[in-house]
This record gives C-alpha cells, sequence and structure tokens, in this order.
C-alpha cells in the first residue's frame, strides 16, 4: 500500500454525503477509460432499448463472487437490445490492507484488466477511480449497485443485482433481470429500489485510513526465531485452524529478496482471515543479524490478530532461521520433495495437508488465488 503526502491526505480527506440518483433522474452523462484503453461514453450505447450500469470493483467479496453473472446477464441479452457496462469508482489507494482479503486483485486499471480477463468478461470495465465523478453523480454505494435505464435513459431501477449474496453461480432471483424483462415488455418494475448490499465505496476521502493502517504496520516489530527438525515438523502439521503459506528463502538469493514485499503485502491484506505467513531462511547461522536486517527492511511483522495464538504455541515470531545442520532435516519434514532451489513455497491446510506448492519466484497474484481459493469456505 502506498503512502501519500500530507497535501494529498489534505486533498483527500473531505468526507461527503453520497445521494443515490432517484428513478426517473436521467442517466449523467460520462465517458471514461475502459480496460481496452479506449474512452467509453453514455452516447456510445445510445441504441440499446435498455441500457444497464454494474457499478463494481475487484476486491470486494460480493463483487467477486457476482462477476460471472454480470457477464451472463450481458450474454442473455445480448440479442435483446440491453447494453450491460460496469464501472469501477473505488480509489485504489483508499483500501486497506486487511480488504483485500476475498479476492486476488486489488482495485488498480490494471488489476481491473486481469480481473475482467479472468471473468471473461466482454463487456465494457470503465475506471472512474481517479477523480469518481461519475461514481458520485450515480451515487453508487456499495459494489455491486445496479442502475437500470430505459430508452429515453430515465432511471427504472436502482439497487442489487440479484440474490446470489457472496455466492458464485446461478441465483434463483435476480432483481435485475426482472427491471429489464418489465422495461423490455413495456410495463412497470414491480420493485424499483431495493439496498445494493456489498463494499462500501473507496471513496478517496478515505485515503487516509489507508495510510494511517501502513504507517503503523511499519511501526510493528519483526522477530527472528530459529527452527529445527521438531519446530519444522510442529509448524507444518499444522495443529492450528489457519492456512500456513511457509516460504523458504535466503539473503543471498536475489529473487527471494524481490518477492518479499508481495508476501508480507499477502500477510497484511489476510490478516482478518485464518491465514499465516510464514519464512523460513536458510542463512546460516553467523548471518542472523543479515536476516533479521532484511525482514525489518521489508517490514515481515506478525499481525496483531496473530499474537495470541502464536503465544498458545509457545512462538515469538513467524519468521525463522533453519539451525545449522538441521537443514535437510527442516526440509524434509516441510516438503521432502523439494530440490533445495530457492525460493521455495508451500501451502498448508489445518492438519498438514499441502494444498499448493511452488518453486522458484512468486507471482503474487497467483499466491493470493491459491490462498482465497483454500479459504473459500472459511
Amino acid at each position: 500500500m502506498l503512502l501519500l503526502s500530507s497535501a494529498s491526505l489534505l486533498a483527500a480527506a473531505a468526507p461527503f454525503e453520497v445521494k443515490t440518483l432517484e428513478i426517473g433522474s436521467p442517466a449523467p452523462d460520462f465517458a471514461l477509460k475502459g480496460i481496452d484503453d479506449k474512452t467509453h461514453a453514455l452516447k456510445d450505447f445510445a441504441d440499446a432499448k435498455v441500457l444497464a450500469i454494474v457499478f463494481t470493483c475487484n476486491h470486494c467479496p460480493e463483487a467477486y463472487a457476482a462477476s460471472g453473472r454480470i457477464q451472463e446477464n450481458a450474454n442473455f441479452y445480448k440479442d435483446k437490445s440491453v447494453a450491460v457496462v460496469a464501472i469501477s469508482g473505488n480509489d485504489p489507494l483508499a483500501l486497506v490492507a486487511n480488504e483485500l482479503s476475498y479476492a486476488p486483485h486489488g482495485d488498480s486499471f490494471a488489476e481491473m484488466k486481469l480481473s475482467a480477463k479472468e471473468a471473461n468478461w466482454t463487456i465494457p470495465y470503465l475506471y472512474d477511480g481517479d477523480t469518481q465523478s461519475v461514481t458520485k453523480a450515480y451515487g453508487a454505494q456499495s459494489t455491486p449497485h445496479v442502475f437500470v435505464f430505459d430508452a429515453d435513459r430515465k432511471l427504472r431501477y436502482n439497487g442489487r443485482m440479484d440474490e446470489g449474496y457472496r455466492k458464485a453461480g446461478p441465483v434463483e432471483k435476480s432483481q435485475m433481470r426482472d427491471a429489464i424483462d418489465a422495461i423490455l415488455a413495456g410495463k412497470e418494475v414491480a420493485v424499483p429500489v431495493t439496498r445494493s448490499y456489498g463494499c462500501s465505496t473507496k471513496w478517496s476521502y478515505k485515503r487516509e485510513m489507508s495510510a494511517k493502517d501502513t504507517e503503523n504496520w511499519k511501526k510493528r516489530e519483526v522477530k527472528l526465531d530459529t527452527m529445527d527438525e521438531a519446530v519444522a515438523k510442529s509448524i507444518v502439521a499444522n495443529g492450528t485452524d489457519k492456512v500456513r503459506l511457509i516460504n523458504f528463502w535466503s539473503t543471498t538469493c536475489g529473487p527471494c529478496v524481490a518477492e518479499m514485499p508481495d508476501l508480507v503485502e499477502t500477510s497484511r491484506r489476510f490478516e482478518n482471515r485464518p491465514l499465516e505467513l510464514i519464512t523460513v531462511s536458510t542463512d546460516p547461522a553467523d548471518a542472523s543479524s543479515r536476516v533479521l536486517s532484511v525482514l525489518k527492511a521489508k517490514f515481515a511483522a506478525t499481525p496483531a490478530t496473530r499474537e495470541d495464538a502464536m503465544k498458545k504455541e509457545n512462538r515469538i515470531t513467524n519468521n525463522y532461521q533453519v539451525k545449522d545442520g538441521t537443514l535437510d532435516a527442516v526440509a524434509d519434514a516441510i516438503d521432502k520433495d523439494w530440490k533445495g532451489a530457492l525460493p521455495h513455497t508451500v501451502l498448508v491446510a489445518p492438519g498438514g495437508k499441502v494444498l499448493w506448492k511452488h518453486n522458484g519466484e512468486l507471482d503474487a497474484v497467483e499466491v493470493r488465488r491459491q490462498i482465497v481459493k483454500a479459504l473459500q469456505d472459511r
């Protein structure tokens, strides 16, 4: 997460009341950049009998679960003169790290492209995170928040998309489809306004909270302990209720040090969910000061939410350095198939089952995707 200057915080720190567009109101104009790097404007959809605008994002669990159905709705109505447009109005710098624990991606424009690709979206996905002027004009309260307009671009429905709260796949009832069907049939929408459940829109004035969270994280103490075979067996046996991400690294391994910030960021993102990052340095004992120095420089602290659980396990940290003479035993205990090349990462479920492993420098998105999958029902 990026720290902001005092001037930036002052500019962003002005909370305001968000008023949602009222039924019968005309669609506010827009011209926004899409993930295809082209500008899309309201007038571009003039030929559609119905325009459905979905304010959504990448990180929110409700939006993430609904992503497949957003495209399915577009597919269902593609030959019925219905246009479906998605807009992300979140300021990516207004997100606190632990709000990013339910999906692989954050809300930056670059991550919008990745998220849409994974969801197989063909619909326009537009970015309003810089100014948020369009999001404010519509009064999008949460993600997803749906606005359905008729051929005259008068608002006929606003609210939630369907009853699939945090659930992917088919739903029994879709308010969005009910509204579209009514408009196409020349009828009034039976229920024109509903609550739009989901994560709140991340307005820019929330940047200060994000920056403070990062500042507080950087003040946390970073500790280092030794690991021998017994400790390794205990760690991998994982008698906790948490998924453990175990990463072997060394201070002399360039890719290891390069990926450490992503690992730390991942730990921060999932600090309120049952995940624990365990780092294991393979450096010799006489390099302990260098190991700790790197960990401190990368802010590899233990989240406050993990401290009580660690005390119950008689542990002082999530960072370890292999005790001289025990490297093979430690490696065998955690992953006997590991050939020794660094970095090496193993994802372990409660009870010790290996869910996923990777040798070589990590792709942060793939790691988070695997973690989200492991935590799907937790």
